[in-house]
């Protein structure tokens, strides 16, 4: 069983936060850019099947239908989807409206995952947004319109000077939508972007981690109270049915496959990632080469190490069943040092059947992840 990640790296404008592989001004190429997805898909000759499609970016929602349609042909060709295969689309809320959604939807996407980050204009435009909370609110009716019964939308807290008061409202505004799925991120100043230049130039104050904790306490308790289930550090969903099936592929450190200029993959005991410019991977397939750089092998360690962090990250934690049937040993004889040090600290729960995060524990996720890396 695989998960496939579709990377589509095009923008209208290029967020002031974002350090993905992604491209403003280059929709032009995006005609050429989905024949060479399709030429990549079809070099595949696993056939394994797949549970789940995420197409991420980048706007997704810029694909024109026909560009869609023909990349999930080509992806059903060589992986057998399960009949109740999971397919997400990224989107911006200004990119989609009630018609373009009922086409996707009856090509088979039945997850969208809306990209609001704010209700307040003026942090939109920090983060150089280019929708309104208006445009949000109208994508999300065209959804429900459009037959999308699982709806996510990601939200941004720990702005610049960003207080509780105005996260609050945000996540209220949010709620007020009913959605699904909620994936709540604290903000990270990336290298090199924007607005990491105008913090490290002293435009704005940086991000305060005390009140971002304080933002994430409070989202944790009126999330509970509103009904929806805490899965993963940062995502909630109204039952287990919303959960992000392909993301959970990551979180359990299970094999999937990259798709795109940047995308990654985890294969056959192997990583590697996708050249990273559009430009160049469209002429790479054009001529038969191959895409793929930055090639690592993966050892049963360091397997087992990034299968102790990913799944630390969901609020089930990591099962020692579940990992002794994977790896032939169980958690204590390969991390029994860091379990018993984190559990003394009281950032780790261990009860000789699963390891988890303690509330603490999940303020500092990263300072616990390197223990197992």
């Amino acid at each position: 069983m695989v998960a496939l990640y579709v990377h589509i790296p095009f923008c209208r404008s290029r967020c002031a936060y974002c350090a993905f592989n992604t491209y403003a001004g280059l929709e032009a190429l995006i005609p050429a850019y989905g024949e060479a997805l399709c030429a990549e898909i079809m070099q595949d000759t696993s056939c394994a099947t797949a549970a789940t499609v995420y197409f991420g970016g980048g706007t997704p929602s810029l694909l024109p239908v026909d560009v869609l349609a023909r990349i999930l042909d080509g992806l059903r060709e060589r992986f057998p989807l399960l009949p109740d295969a999971e397919v997400t689309l990224e989107a911006n809320p200004g990119t989609v409206d009630r018609a373009y959604l009922r086409a996707v939807r009856e090509l088979g996407v039945n997850r969208l995952s809306l990209g609001v980050q704010s209700v307040h204009e003026d942090e939109l435009r920090l983060l150089e947004r280019t929708h309104s909370w208006e445009d949000a609110v109208e994508a999300v009716g065209a959804a429900r319109a459009a037959g999308l019964d699982n709806v996510n939308l990601d939200l941004i807290y720990g702005l610049p000077g960003q207080t509780l008061a105005r996260w609050q409202e945000t996540l209220e505004a949010a709620l007020s939508l009913e959605p699904d799925h909620l994936s709540l991120y604290a903000l990270t100043l990336e290298e090199g972007t924007p607005l990491q230049g105008r913090v490290a130039g002293g435009e704005l104050p940086p991000p305060d981690d005390d009140a971002a904790a304080e933002m994430y306490e409070w989202a944790e308790a009126r999330l509970t109270r509103a009904g929806y289930v805490h899965y993963e550090l940062s995502n909630w969903a109204r039952s287990e049915r919303y959960f992000c099936r392909h993301n959970l592929t990551y979180w359990y450190n299970e094999p999937y496959r990259g798709f795109g200029a940047g995308a990654s993959s985890w294969w056959g005991g192997r990583r590697w990632t996708n050249v990273r410019h559009p430009e160049e991977y469209i002429r790479r397939l054009a001529a038969g080469q191959s895409v793929a750089e930055e090639v690592e092998e993966i050892g049963p360690r360091l397997e087992m190490g990034e299968t102790m962090m990913m799944g630390l990250r969901l609020v089930s934690g990591v099962s020692d069943a579940r990992f002794r049937a994977r790896f032939g040993v169980g958690l204590a004889d390969v991390f029994g040092g860091a379990l018993a040090r984190l559990s003394d600290l009281g950032l780790l729960e261990w009860d000789g059947q699963t390891a988890r995060l303690t509330p603490r524990g999940r303020l500092l996720g990263n300072w616990v992840f390197r223990e197992f890396v």
